[in-house]
Order: C-alpha cells, then sequence, then structure tokens
C-alpha cells in the first residue's frame, strides 16, 4: 500500500502549490530587511545574558560552543534556503514538511514551532525586565518589588506579577498589529542601534585582554562545551523566522537564502568576539555572582562603568527584537497552519487595513505578555532548544527526501555538497538534542501529546487537503 494517500501522510504538490499561488499578505521585505530580521533574532538574549551561563558550563572554551552552534545552524540553513527559494507559502519548516512528510508529521512541526516561539518571546521577557529595571535604577528609579518578577522567580523576593515583561509583550503585539511595513522600519532601526552597543563594547573592552584567563581553555573538557552547545542554541531561535516571512518577501528565491546566510554569518563573528574578550577580560568564574548580566561585568572589572548604562539600552533594545520576530514566525506559522485547515480559521483571518493577521497576533500576544508576567520560565527555556533542533533535524531529513522523490523540481537555490550537508545538519542536531535535560525530554513529549489530541480532535477532519480530495473525487 502506498501510504503516500493515506490520510495522515498526504502531501501538498509544489507543483500545484507554484501554479496557484496567491498571498493576501503584503510584499515588504527585502535583503536588507530580512537580514535585520534574522540578526534581531539571534542577537539579544544569547550575547546579554547567556554567555555568562555559557562561560560557567564551558569556561573559554564558551567560544568552541558558539562555532559550534553556529556550524549546527549554518548546515540547516543551507537546507532552509533550498526550500525557502522553492516553496512559496510562509510557514517555514511546517510547510516544507508538508510537502515532502506529510501532513500528519507537517503538524507535528508546526506545534513543535508554536512551542518554541512561545516560549521563546515569554522566556526573553524575563530577561528584558531585568535589564530594563537595571536601566532604571541608573536614574534611581525603582519599580515596586510585588511587580517586579513572577512569584517564585527570584528566591527570597516576595513578587507576583512581572510587569516589564508584561508591557514589553503588549507593546510588541500593537506594533506588529500595524502592518510589516511598520514593524520592518522599528526593527531596523533597533538592529543597528545595538549591533552598534555590541561593536561599541568589543572596541571597549578587547584592550583589557589577558591571555592568562583563557588558560585552561576547556576547565570542564570538551563535555562542557559540548553541554555549552546545547545551552547557548537559545541564542539562535527564531532564525527560522525568516523563511516564514516568504509570502512577504519581494522576489523570496534571492533575498532568502541571502539574507539567512548574511545574519548568521555576522552574528556568529560578532558571538565568538563577545564571548573570546569576556573569558579574557574576567576570570570565567567570576561569572557566578554576574549570570543575569555578564557584560556589564566585563564593563565594571575593566572600570569601564560609564559604558553600563549604554549596554542595558543595547541589551533591551536586543531582546526586544527577538520577541518581535519571534511574535512574528508565532503569527505566521499559525497563518499557515489555519489557511491549510489544521488550526481554526481565527488565525488566517487577515486584516483588510494592516494586511497582517490581526486577531492570531492579539491572541498569541496576549498568551505571552500573561505568562511573561506571571510564570517563572526559567526551566522552560530549554522547550525553545528542543523546538528549534527538532524543526531543523526535519528540514534537513526533507532535502533529503525531495531531492530523491522529486529531482527535477525547479530549484532556484540548492543545497551545496547534497548528501553531505543535509546530513552534517542531521547530526549536529541530533548530537545537541542528546545533551538537552531528561526534563526538558518529557515536557516535550507532553506537549506534543497535546497536539495529537488537536489534531485528531480537529485538524484531520478540517485539513484543506481532504476537503480538495473530496472535492475531486466527486
Amino acid at each position: 500500500m502506498d501510504l503516500s494517500h493515506t490520510r495522515l501522510l498526504r502531501k501538498k504538490d509544489i507543483n500545484a502549490m507554484l501554479a496557484n499561488y496567491h498571498s493576501p499578505l503584503k510584499k515588504e521585505l527585502k535583503t536588507f530587511d530580512l537580514t535585520m530580521l534574522g540578526i534581531g533574532a539571534i542577537i539579544g538574549t544569547g550575547i546579554f545574558v547567556l554567555t555568562g551561563t555559557g562561560a560557567l558550563t564551558a569556561g573559554p572554551g564558551l567560544m568552541i560552543s558558539f562555532v559550534l552552534a553556529a556550524i549546527a545552524c549554518l548546515f540547516a540553513s543551507l537546507c532552509y534556503a533550498e526550500f525557502a527559494a522553492m516553496v512559496p507559502e510562509s510557514g517555514s519548516a511546517y510547510t516544507y514538511a508538508y510537502t515532502t512528510l506529510g501532513e500528519i508529521v507537517a503538524f507535528i512541526i508546526g506545534w513543535d514551532l508554536m512551542l518554541e516561539y512561545l516560549f521563546a518571546v515569554s522566556t526573553v521577557s524575563a530577561g528584558w525586565s531585568g535589564y530594563f529595571q537595571s536601566f532604571l535604577a541608573g536614574f534611581g528609579l525603582k519599580l515596586p518589588t510585588v511587580l517586579s518578577a513572577a512569584a517564585g522567580s527570584v528566591p527570597g523576593v516576595t513578587s507576583y506579577f512581572n510587569l516589564p515583561a508584561f508591557t514589553i509583550i503588549i507593546l510588541i503585539t500593537l506594533l506588529l498589529s500595524l502592518g510589516v511595513k511598520e514593524t520592518k522600519r522599528v526593527n531596523n532601526i533597533m538592529v543597528v542601534i545595538k549591533l552598534a552597543v555590541v561593536l561599541l563594547f568589543i572596541f571597549t573592552a578587547v584592550r583589557f585582554i589577558k591571555p592568562a584567563n583563557w588558560s585552561p581553555l576547556l576547565p570542564f573538557g570538551f563535555k562542557g562545551v559540548f553541554g555549552a552547545a546545547s545551552s547557548v542554541f537559545f541564542a539562535f531561535i527564531g532564525f527560522d523566522a525568516i523563511s516564514s516571512s516568504v509570502e512577504e518577501t519581494l522576489e523570496p528565491s534571492k533575498t532568502l537564502p541571502r539574507s539567512m546566510l548574511l545574519s548568521l554569518g555576522i552574528c556568529t563573528i560578532l558571538y565568538v568576539a563577545v564571548s573570546a574578550i569576556m573569558t579574557g577580560v574576567v576570570p570565567f568564574e567570576t561569572f557566578a555572582k554576574y549570570i543575569d548580566h555578564p557584560i556589564s561585568a566585563v564593563l565594571v572589572y575593566s572600570g569601564q562603568n560609564w559604558m553600563a548604562g549604554i549596554v542595558d539600552l543595547g541589551a533591551i533594545l536586543g531582546m526586544t527584537t527577538v520577541m518581535l520576530v519571534c511574535l512574528y514566525g508565532q503569527t505566521r506559522i499559525s497563518f499557515s497552519m489555519s489557511r491549510d485547515g489544521l488550526l481554526p480559521h481565527i488565525f488566517s483571518d487577515i486584516s483588510a487595513k494592516s494586511g497582517a493577521p490581526l486577531k492570531s497576533t492579539v491572541l498569541f500576544g496576549s498568551i505571552a505578555a500573561i505568562m511573561g508576567g506571571f510564570i517563572p520560565l526559567a526551566d522552560l527555556a530549554e522547550l525553545v532548544n528542543i523546538g528549534t533542533l527538532t524543526a531543523f533535524t526535519l528540514v534537513s531529513f526533507s532535502i533529503l527526501r525531495l531531492r530523491k522523490t522529486q529531482p527535477d523540481l525547479r530549484r532556484p537555490f540548492k543545497t551545496p555538497w547534497v548528501p553531505f550537508v543535509p546530513i552534517m545538519s542531521i547530526i549536529s542536531c541530533v548530537f545537541l538534542l542528546i545533551n538537552l535535560k531528561p526534563v526538558t525530554w518529557i515536557r516535550f513529549v507532553v506537549w506534543l501529546a497535546i497536539g495529537m489530541i488537536v489534531y485528531f480532535g480537529y485538524s484531520v477532519k478540517h485539513s484543506q487537503l481532504k476537503m480538495d480530495s473530496t472535492t475531486t473525487n466527486k
């Protein structure tokens, strides 16, 4: 029996998609905009927060950890680029899986991506809140303790609600509701400013490096390096959000591959440079005292206190763009799933005024804001990693399968060195997945179990492919 014709493994036909392609979304994005979108997603929490945690895990070897994470991303991005140039619909890995692996696999990866983006927005909002309150403290301002953090998130502190985290997500939701044109303008400005802050930090701190602090380079061996690589992979969350913008991109077959590789290359160089400077200026053990603001610690340690406020501003903008891109990706994934009938129609309802999925944006923004305000999310951050790595693995596998099953498809961009690149992508991602904590896997399985209830309870009955096949048969 040919399983490709069963209801669970029915697939979208790429040629049919190309022939019937029409999108209600407005095309506004160029290579520069998408590169800024990618940098906006990657430069943020990774540099301003996770470098401290990574340094304690890997020591000076943190720079190697970022290279390993970036290599996994590079292999995956080359696979993403082929699909992004070939498939005209938004949806990222969800849409790619739908064309190659079948509906149920596509639903699983879409459900997985929704987990990734939703928790990413809420988790980053907590770090944003910390830097924002530090920024206010520089002006002698302080929020009431009960509104400074989610209940139970800070040991020994009685707090009930993280007001800054809640507020910033609501503001981002309002911005996204205006449409992609307004969103890209604000994002581009914030990304340019935060890049300037990162470069200013590099040029300011580099002269205080003491090479002795890099010895030993691997105090915890390669186990520490691999563990840090798995945790700092959070830095690359939202990278696949670039491919979710295909329906809003001008000349996507050229623009998407270029912007993916550009943003990843720029961010990797900056991550390695910052981690090398951090561990060269400050003995890595010292970061245990400054786990939430490692960049500021480097400046204080080197006597450059004047830059603390500037770094806080860069961190605030950096995390804002991460949340912006992740919430954007969340709404575009749900838009694609809804249009295919796998989620209710409300998620694909487009505003005539803004040309954006307004109801979906408001709904997910509100959920993320409530989570950021009330729930301590530190333990759930690794769920974002497992979601991203799973998506990368399936996209890479899909490239291998599609090259075999449909070798004659028009491919404006082709992943080089197939099958080497997809196989290395799969190996790299699976290796990082293995290094995640067991509790993360348990939570992930629970989330997928909930997804299966949604799929068999709703999606399988309302699938657009099912409707189309029923009409054809009649």
